[in-house]
């Protein structure tokens, strides 16, 4: 047993003046193998999502080869810097169940939520990541996270029904308050003082419950059935007000970043949201390696994708509807200038999580994050040959590197995957032929059986 512990500060006197500072976490805190801290408690295992429209140029894309070592085809060519840390899924499926293909929403609803839409305004059951929460995010100070890089408040593929979506920040300024304004609290910090707004939100919040478990014994059963529901939701918030006033365990890995004080600039033109995506994973990525958050959603372009290229005038959803196919390419070219632009957002999207230091690993070892779209040849707004990835680890649950042909079957096994991965007990997921109670075995460090 070492004697220094984790909460050892380091005592001293500056010109007479009694000054203490706390030791960053050191390897003599952590467990033999740096994966867990020494009192045993693991390292957190966080999910996310990443999401771009309007699908890939399978011809270009879809590699030849399947399981590891695949061929890298030209549009795919951003995945080869992060291959190792990545799965991809192609030849998936979105059934209708007898729905309308209603472009640019049935896919990613389907990838995301299990079921067919019936309308444009439907978003039936909730999103995965939603799901996920549930178990994962009750004790961070925030349940999830979302943010999109489209510069639309609209853009976000998170909610919890039709009349609850996940709103997104779209301004880094913004987000960096929210972040690391004057409510964050420094796990590194030597000392701690309880935020006095956060002590007067809880003070309110245990008045509101007392409230309504009184006001229980006076309503009928149906009434009991939705204060229940909505008194579950303010327990997750007292959770969450509880973490927050209380010392965080010190995070090596955290470091609030610089203040951002320029907004970039607005606009569709690629550039410009490549570098709103850019800053917005950079302040994201560290709320996750300070445990803001265990469960994040972040969108590169929106389904009916309207990035522009510089010097072309069309928007990339205009392009598939009116480029012509190339008659030696057998593809649209410009649509697969947008899509390529898409995938180097998302290999640098899975970079920046590799690039941050978390016990012997990075965060990306202890992350799994999940990317869709919402077609397949868009073209055609097809919901078949789709495509999807993985990264990260989770923790060593999932193993990475391998290219996955689906056989045709739903982009729901995707989702499944991935929150059995998470620890979610689910029989199955999806509703009617989008049911799956199929896993990706061969990516499980170790899959059900049967």
């Amino acid at each position: 047993m070492s004697k220094y512990s984790r909460r050892r500060i380091l005592r001293g006197m500056l010109n007479g003046t009694a000054v203490s500072v706390a030791l960053p976490l050191l390897d003599c805190f952590l467990n033999s193998s740096g994966t867990a801290l020494a009192s045993g408690k693991p390292m957190p295992v966080r999910f996310g999502t990443w999401f771009w429209g309007l699908g890939a140029t399978n011809p270009i894309f879809v590699p030849k080869k399947v399981g590891r070592d695949y061929d890298i085809p030209s549009q795919l060519a951003p995945i080869a810097r992060v291959r190792e840390h990545v799965n991809l899924f192609t030849n998936l499926m979105a059934y209708r169940d007898g729905e309308p293909n209603l472009c640019h929403h049935s896919g990613w609803v389907i990838g995301r939520a299990g079921v067919a839409p019936k309308s444009e305004g439907d978003k039936p059951g909730e999103t995965l990541d939603i799901t996920v929460a549930g178990e994962i995010g009750r004790t961070t100070r925030y349940r999830t996270l979302t943010a999109t890089a489209t510069g639309d408040f609209r853009n976000t593929v998170s909610y919890e029904n039709a009349n609850a979506p996940s709103p997104p920040e779209i301004s880094p300024i913004s987000f960096y308050g929210r972040l690391f304004g004057s409510d964050f609290q420094d796990p590194n910090a030597p000392g701690f003082t309880p935020n006095p707004r956060t002590m007067a939100r809880r003070s309110v919040l245990s008045g509101v419950m007392g409230e309504i478990k009184s006001l229980e014994r006076s309503v009928g059963a149906e009434d009991r059935q939705r204060l229940d529901e909505y008194f579950s939701g303010l327990r997750h918030l007292e959770q969450q007000f509880d973490q927050q006033l209380t010392k965080p365990d010190q995070i090596a890995a955290c470091h609030a970043p610089p203040a951002v004080t320029t907004e970039p600039k607005m606009g569709n033109e690629e550039s410009l949201v490549a570098e709103r995506h850019r800053m917005l994973t950079e302040l994201m990525v560290m709320a996750i390696a300070c445990d803001q958050t265990r469960v994040f959603n972040m969108t590169y372009s929106d389904a009916q994708a309207n990035t522009t290229q510089a010097g072309y005038e069309k928007p990339h959803h205009t392009t598939t509807h009116e480029e012509r196919v190339d008659d030696q390419f057998h593809y649209q070219p410009h649509c697969a200038w947008f899509s390529a632009r898409a995938i180097e957002a998302w290999a640098s999207y899975v970079e920046a999580f590799a690039k941050v230091r978390e016990g012997d690993g990075t965060l990306l070892d202890n992350v799994l994050i999940y990317a869709n779209t919402d077609h397949g040849e868009a073209r055609i707004h097809s919901l078949d040959n789709m495509v999807a990835f993985t990264a990260g680890r989770a923790g060593g649950r999932v193993k990475t590197g391998f290219h996955i042909d689906a056989g045709r079957t739903s982009v729901t096994r995707v989702g499944y995957t991935a929150m059995r991965a998470m620890g979610l007990e689910l029989p199955s997921w999806g509703v009617r032929s989008n049911n799956t109670s199929q896993e990706f075995g061969e990516i499980l460090a170790s899959a059900r059986s049967g």
